[in-house]
């Protein structure tokens, strides 16, 4: 079965560091996004942390997916000016652990100096059973997340005068 890994992006007018404080306050999710409108973990978020992802797809069902946060890098300029960061999780539910779905979803910001913020993520999806998985909802939900996230930081932005 051919298929695209489920994957979003979108420009945030608001600086990184907003936008990674909405992405790394899990505890806030309920108020603003529509796909993960909950993530049990400890706080602060840490690398190696079991997160437990409540979504709700576009057709009202919802499910449980046990993650592991795998990587968590804050905002940092690199050499070239532009600041980047990076959080992603692994996929530990039972098709997992019996390698049938495996999945690895990455979350990257980007921000060239004065411009937006640009949000992508992408879930990459491995096994003989990715079919199941659904990644055409998977998409979906993803598109809602990103503009969701665009929506929260920019109004977070507006609310407190920062500059754009």
């Amino acid at each position: 079965m051919s298929y695209q890994h489920p994957r979003a992006s979108v420009q945030i007018d608001a600086p990184i560091e907003v936008v990674w404080r909405v992405m790394v306050a899990t505890e806030s999710y309920a108020a603003w996004n529509p796909f993960v409108v909950w993530a049990e973990t400890a706080q602060p978020a840490a690398v190696g942390n079991p997160i437990v992802l409540h979504v709700t797809w576009a057709n009202g069902g919802r499910s449980r997916s046990p993650e592991r946060i795998s990587a968590l890098e804050p905002p940092v300029v690199g050499e070239d000016g532009v600041e980047a960061a990076y959080l992603a999780y692994v996929y530990e539910g039972w098709p997992a652990r019996l390698g049938l779905v495996r999945g690895v979803r990455h979350q990257r910001l980007t921000q060239r100096p004065g411009g937006p913020t640009r949000y992508e993520t992408v879930e990459e999806f491995s096994g003989p059973l990715v079919g199941l998985a659904g990644p055409a909802r998977v998409a979906d939900g993803f598109r809602r997340h990103a503009a969701a996230l665009k929506a929260r930081a920019e109004t977070l932005v507006n609310e407190s005068g920062l500059d754009h």
